[in-house]
């Protein structure tokens, strides 16, 4: 079959054309963010377990505890869910580094997802779970004069750009028994405050946790819940000296000294909140 000069040409600049598109897609897909690079969100979910106004007493923490162990975890990792984190907060004594769990500790809980979409479709889905409901039966199908829970709080978190995906140190891959969390809430009496504070980890103070050993786990800032704005993060150690010994490295550090008294950062924290975090046995952090 001849092809005429004209349909030969016609022919030619379009498989020209169609490879250049390919192209061009391919380079736009190798410029636009990895997958290493965008940005995780976390939803953070406080159960308290102290009677205040829907308990009467206080609520059993075995009973939530077999929940999230037998029938949430497994529904979350089913659906590709992984990493999450569940700890009960410490009272701790710094002049000889020893802790012991707070009375009537709320259950803390940290579910990592890769993308809005899984936060959305995850959340919307699990209770519509056969397996789930089974296994969690003890804990959904309580009587209404004996709720589970005083309250469920839950923040919408997203991750920093300096820090865009949730890292585990090796102590906690490893689940070292003493291994130690501590949480901080950095509220801002501003919301471009609370931005402001967000580049300071941004621009070097994640580094610098990284640099001297702080095991930073996560660092989010927070798009829904109470207590707007504000961001929450995690640093940790294999033990509480450990976690303090860094600590005191910190304060006096160079790069911390210099980003502190520098007036771009001035003025972006109004109130810190720092809790003491034990994983539970079944935690995956």
């Amino acid at each position: 079959m001849k092809l005429q000069r004209r349909d030969f040409l016609k022919t030619t600049l379009a498989a020209s054309a169609s490879a250049a598109v390919a192209s061009r897609a391919t380079a736009a897909s190798s410029a636009s963010p990895s997958s290493s690079t965008e940005r995780e969100y976390y939803e953070l979910r406080c159960y308290g377990l102290r009677a205040v106004t829907r308990l009467k007493a206080n609520a059993p923490l075995a009973r939530l505890e077999g929940y999230l162990e037998k029938a949430l975890l497994p529904a979350l990792q089913k659906r590709g869910v992984k990493n999450v984190g569940v700890f009960t907060e410490l009272d701790i004594k710094k002049e000889n580094a020893t802790s012991s769990r707070k009375p009537d500790s709320p259950l803390w809980v940290l579910i990592p997802h890769p993308s809005l979409d899984s936060f959305v479709n995850v959340s919307g889905d699990l209770l519509s779970d056969a397996a789930l409901q089974k296994a969690g039966a003890s804990y959904l199908q309580v009587k209404k004069d004996s709720p589970p829970f005083e309250r469920i709080d839950s923040w919408l978190l997203r991750a920093f750009k300096g820090m865009p995906k949730l890292q585990l140190p090796a102590f906690s891959r490893s689940r070292q028994p003493n291994r130690i969390f501590e949480m901080r809430s950095y509220e801002s009496y501003s919301e471009l405050k609370a931005l402001t504070k967000m580049a300071m980890f941004d621009e070097g103070e994640i580094n610098l946790m990284k640099d001297i050993g702080m095991s930073p786990v996560f660092f989010g800032q927070a798009l829904a819940g109470k207590d707007l704005p504000h961001l929450t993060y995690i640093t940790s150690a294999v033990d509480l000296s450990a976690h303090l010994a860094n600590w005191k490295k910190f304060g006096p550090h160079p790069t911390w000294m210099k980003m502190k008294d520098d007036p771009k950062y001035a003025d972006s924290v109004s109130q810190n909140t720092p809790r003491f975090l034990a994983p539970t046995a079944y935690s995956e952090i």
